[in-house]
């Protein structure tokens, strides 16, 4: 693995602090993202043999609405992964069996095939090309043979949302965490 440039690690040391600022706001506005959750969890269809994951858990919204379902229902073993530790900690307690793990999306702290579920929800597209590419090499490489990688990120077909996103990630990357459209 290549190290990371001077640069490289001080836009991650950004990105992570501006998650932290942001993780109160973040977690206010978790209600416009519970329809888009379910349905990457119907996609997923994680069960009670399954080992999950959930790549930039951020505030743990797919793990809380996963922790939510009867016990029968649900993984025995799931693990939480985001690289602030301002967003872990909104997620709260989870089930007997369940972690977080502050790390990076594009260096998943799991060994191979050891994961049959990985979900990501509103992650890939706060990441440049390199790193969304790193991060989805990740997700794949910790999948089983068989598993499922379910994936969900915010997109509008209308040009002046794309347009506007665009226009406040070039205003403000830092304090925006990376925000743009894909």
């Amino acid at each position: 693995m290549r190290a990371r440039s001077a640069g490289a690690r001080a836009d991650i040391a950004s990105a992570e602090a501006t998650w932290g600022r942001l993780s109160d706001a973040y977690a206010r506005q978790e209600r416009w993202e519970t329809a888009a959750v379910d349905a990457l969890l119907g996609l997923a269809r994680p069960a009670s043999q399954d080992v999950f994951l959930d790549v930039g858990t951020g505030t743990g919204l797919v793990l809380r609405t996963l922790a939510s379902r009867p016990a029968a229902g649900r993984p025995a073993r799931a693990t939480g992964v985001d690289r602030s530790s301002g967003m872990l900690t909104h997620v709260g307690s989870l089930p007997d069996g369940w972690d977080l793990v502050r790390a990076s999306a594009t260096a998943l702290p799991l060994e191979d095939t050891s994961v049959d579920v990985v979900t990501c929800s509103y992650v890939l597209h706060l990441l440049g090309a390199p790193d969304r590419a790193a991060a989805l090499r990740e997700m794949v490489r910790v999948t089983r043979p068989g598993g499922r990688v379910a994936v969900s990120t915010p997109w509008s077909p209308r040009a002046p949302v794309r347009a506007a996103l665009d226009g406040l990630a070039a205003i403000a990357p830092a304090r925006l965490g990376g925000l743009r459209a894909l």
